[in-house]
């Protein structure tokens, strides 16, 4: 493996397509100068800044005159193609004004779930860091299929954070921030300062996806938050249009809502956060509520007595949703397939070795492959 580069001082900030975008849908030059100054500013402190941009299909609608996002994936996968050789010449020829250089970063999920694969995203994103550069990161969404997509860019903004360790991660929205209910409807809502866990209750205040530009929403930017208090990492999200939204946020201003865990919470480790962020779950095993607390308060593996059944078809060895009831409490590498756990679910180890002496003493999900939410 090739060396890996550890940078300090590294702010990831994502910037969704309703605020990249204008009135007319086509990208804002104007905001994404305002963007790529306060990177340029952020750089001359000695922080070192990631893009990770939304936009591409728009711009790309621009670039090949379309007045309407099509509706097929090819047509989305040429308006991207068009559309990020558009944005990344924004970003460069704005940041060069600054004196910045610009490296752009194509992704898919699919580079991300190979564990070498992922190691060299961190490598080149690192070095490029470590060459003065401000990496614009995306979805290569002109080769992704519906399998292995991100499913929006601010998972894509998490799992680039936890690759590169980032001392904060920074998502731009079209919204001030999380509301205790939705403040286009009702005028008690109010903006939550702080969080420090993703409870049932926090989730409900999420609402569906956002503008007709964007795929993401509340809801994906609380998935996100979620994988950022398990890695340990501040997660803000503030109104991108706000004056240097960015800026204030790095320098410590109270803008927007602040997902981080408390000071003594046990973070969790990178080969548990690459399990549970960029590999691709084939399934799930759902557990009921003795097992729960076992997990998410003892740190205890998953045995097949508190097993309840699986959803989906899947192998051993491969990463699978942990649920119970209606709640995602983690993400791990299970020891059995969708096949056995409908065999074993409910028995104890002892009775399993009995018909299946290869599974003597197996968990299904060992706590060290297990990343609790």
């Amino acid at each position: 493996m090739s060396e890996i580069f550890e940078t300090p001082n590294v702010i990831v900030v994502k910037v969704g397509s309703s605020t990249l975008v204008d009135d007319s849908g086509r990208p804002d030059r104007a905001f994404i100068g305002s963007l790529c100054e306060q990177a340029a500013n952020l750089t001359s402190k000695g922080y070192r800044v990631v893009v990770v941009s939304s936009g591409a299909v728009a711009a790309g609608m621009e670039r090949l005159g379309l007045d309407s996002r099509p509706s097929d994936m090819p047509g989305r996968q040429a308006c991207a193609s068009a559309g990020q050789a558009a944005l990344t010449e924004v970003y460069a020829e704005q940041l060069a004004r600054r004196g910045v250089p610009c490296g752009q970063v194509l992704l898919t999920r699919r580079d991300l779930t190979d564990r070498e694969g992922y190691l060299n995203a961190r490598n080149t994103l690192g070095k490029l860091l470590a060459l003065g550069a401000v990496p614009v990161v995306n979805e290569n969404d002109t080769v992704s299929t519906t399998e292995f997509t991100f499913g929006d860019n601010d998972m894509l903004g998490a799992i680039v954070a936890t690759m590169l360790n980032a001392d904060e991660y920074v998502i731009l929205s079209d919204v001030d921030g999380l509301y205790t209910a939705n403040p286009s409807t009702d005028p008690e809502a109010r903006l939550i300062g702080r969080v420090s866990e993703i409870t049932p209750q926090i989730s409900a205040m999420a609402g569906g996806v956002g503008s007709s530009v964007g795929t993401g929403g509340m809801a994906s930017k609380i998935r996100a938050a979620r994988a950022m208090l398990a890695a340990g990492i501040p997660m803000v999200v503030c109104r991108g249009r706000g004056e240097r939204s960015l800026e204030r946020v790095v320098g410590g201003e109270g803008l927007g809502t602040r997902f981080e865990a408390p000071r003594d919470a046990q973070h969790e480790n990178a080969r548990k956060l690459w399990i549970g962020l960029a590999e691709m779950p084939r399934g799930t095993v759902t557990v009921d509520e003795g097992a729960s607390r076992a997990v998410r308060e003892g740190g205890a593996s998953i045995l097949p007595v508190g097993v309840a059944g699986a959803v989906g078809e899947f192998r051993s060895g491969d990463v699978v949703n942990v649920t119970c009831g209606d709640t995602l409490i983690g993400r791990g590498v299970t020891r059995y397939s969708s096949e056995d756990i409908s065999r074993v679910h409910g028995l104890k180890l002892d009775v399993i070795a009995r018909f299946m002496p290869d599974k003597a003493g197996l968990p299904v999900i060992h706590r060290d492959e297990l990343l609790v939410f």
